[in-house]
């Protein structure tokens, strides 16, 4: 799993039209939030992404943009966007699932995928990062919040 502190890996994800997505995209641009679900059938990853979806426009105030990862294929994560309607953009691996690429690998004999989240600030450094065999810890809201607050901080001593 990734370090609070440390840069980010550039990683290549690809969205669900086939576009190229790198988390260096964003660098210089906005901070970026990536929710990883455990898979689109998990009923409690699903409502943590509507908890995402109502809070979209705290997020944008903040200059986080929103990102979900899934560990599916990418017509499956298409297929799942548009019957949830979510507004982000959803990824998926060009090579492997986007949670390996960040060390959220399968725990538990490897059949449980982890899910998680990680803030990553607009210069590419990590400053949140968690992740959860079980579902329901999967979402950290409040450590979210905490590291959105302290980008405002920075953001506001830079003014």
């Amino acid at each position: 799993m990734l370090e609070t502190g440390s840069p980010a890996p550039d990683v290549l994800l690809e969205d669900t039209d086939g576009r190229a997505v790198r988390l260096s995209d964003y660098q210089g641009k906005n901070a970026v939030l990536i929710y990883f679900m455990r898979s689109t059938s998990c009923p409690v990853c699903n409502r943590h992404v509507q908890d995402l979806i109502r809070r979209r426009d705290e997020f944008a105030a903040d200059g986080v943009r929103v990102l979900v990862a899934l560990p599916a294929d990418r017509r499956e994560a298409a297929a799942w966007k548009d019957k949830r309607q979510v507004p982000f953009p959803v990824l998926v691996g060009r090579r492997g699932t986007p949670h390996e690429m960040i060390g959220l690998s399968r725990k538990v004999f490897g059949s449980m995928q982890q899910s998680g989240s990680i803030l990553i600030d607009s210069q590419g450094v990590v400053r949140h990062a968690h992740g959860a065999t079980m579902p329901t810890s999967g979402y950290d809201k409040k450590g979210i919040t905490t590291a959105i607050q302290g980008l405002r901080r920075v953001i506001e001593k830079g003014a």
